[in-house]
């Protein structure tokens, strides 16, 4: 059997204000840390792993856990230890191919991360990630409901002083992909973490490698495929 064909890369064809990037399978994979974590939790709730595991990815503790309704858990609690056991460990934690050079050519005050993720697990990824934590960014402490809310990339592109239609959205998940399209955003698919090809109307990419920031003299920023990519 052949493997199967890479994403193509799929870029919009318009220029904007600011980018705001989610950051789990987005910027950096954590899925295999996410996923230990999540998954002894699960186990010990009596949950099916393998159903439970894609329903909890791109989503606040508190919100997939509450979301849950299990009798006799109190899901504060629950959160509180899951994080202190996100944040012990963060073995294969790395950058997305590409992004670290992606983010560092962006203007400081034109991006900014909206995560599920709290602040403390926030810094512990991108710091083991070799991410510098941007000036801006939006966390779980930030919102009273996450994703696939919109409240998060609303509250991004306010802090950047945007509109939410000026902002290209990076997005790995269906819950974040939701968030962005309610949020009035255009929205980019970033399938490096993907295992199953994502059916998605948005523009694609399989990871930063092949692209580059285009910045404009008004300061409009764009993405373009890099020269010599032969991915198409």
């Amino acid at each position: 059997m052949s493997a199967p064909a890479l994403p193509a890369i799929v870029l919009p064809s318009r220029s904007y204000a600011a980018f705001l990037f989610d950051m789990d399978g987005t910027i950096l994979n954590s899925t295999a840390s996410t996923e230990r974590v999540w998954g002894r939790w699960a186990e010990r709730m009596g949950l099916n792993v393998a159903e439970f595991l894609p329903f909890m990815h791109g989503k606040r503790g508190i919100d997939t856990i509450t979301a849950l309704n299990l009798p006799g858990i109190d899901p504060a609690v629950e959160v509180e230890q899951i994080l202190r056991a996100e944040i012990d460990d963060v073995e294969g934690v790395v950058a997305i191919p590409g992004a670290i050079e992606f983010l560092a050519a962006l203007p400081p005050e034109r991006w900014a991360i909206v995560t599920s993720s709290p602040i403390d697990l926030a810094r512990r990824r991108l710091e083991t990630a070799g991410i510098t934590v941007p000036r801006h960014i939006v966390t779980a402490e930030d919102v009273t409901i996450g994703k696939p809310n919109p409240q998060g990339y609303l509250l991004g592109a306010k802090r950047l002083g945007i509109s939410p239609s000026d902002a290209l959205v990076f997005e790995d998940v269906l819950a974040g992909i939701q968030a962005g399209e309610a949020a009035g955003a255009d929205v980019m698919v970033i399938s490096a973490t993907h295992t199953i090809r994502t059916e998605t109307p948005h523009s694609t990419i399989p990871s930063y490698t092949d692209v580059v920031v285009e910045i404009a003299e008004d300061g409009m920023i764009a993405i373009r495929r890099k020269s010599g990519s032969s991915n198409s």
